[in-house]
């Protein structure tokens, strides 16, 4: 008997999340444009702007990203000049995390193109199942966080 690995494919939840988050990060990279930042950047961003200079720590809590990628993310983000990092005048080992100017100009420019790609995306959805599938997006993740953070897999 052949096996049709493109059914699985499709009833496959870790390859539906996956194929739904490349198809996001493609909507956003397109509706961001020059701005040029990248999803995860963004949420840093917007983590950094709602935050009083966080720490580096207090940006993995904050966004669920792993320590050693937003390590990569922060020090992009630095050499773009969109974010500066500061030693802490409480902690001198720890670095405190901020917007530029140009940061911040570059973070209003990508908010709308953050609300786009949402409302396109939920836009596959009725009106009425939109809230249900957040809710779901974010039990899932409540869910599964233990045990991924563990192992630094996100």
């Amino acid at each position: 008997m052949k096996h049709d690995a493109g059914d699985d494919r499709m009833s496959s939840a870790l390859h539906l999340l996956h194929r739904a988050g490349q198809c996001a990060d493609e909507m956003f990279a397109v509706s961001v444009g020059e701005v040029g930042l990248t999803p995860r950047q963004f949420a840093v961003m917007a983590a950094i702007a709602n935050s009083e200079e966080p720490s580096q720590t207090t940006l993995v809590e904050l966004t669920g990203i792993d320590r050693s990628t937003m390590a990569d993310i922060v020090r992009r983000l630095t050499s773009r000049g969109l974010v500066q990092r500061r030693r802490t005048r409480r902690d001198a080992r720890r670095y405190a995390v901020r917007l530029t100017d140009k940061g911040e100009n570059a973070l209003r420019l990508a908010e709308p193109a953050a609300r786009t790609t949402d409302e396109q995306l939920l836009a596959a959805l009725a009106p009425t199942q939109r809230d249900a599938f957040l809710r779901s997006l974010s039990r899932i993740v409540l869910a599964v966080e233990p045990q991924t953070t563990s192992r630094g897999s996100r």
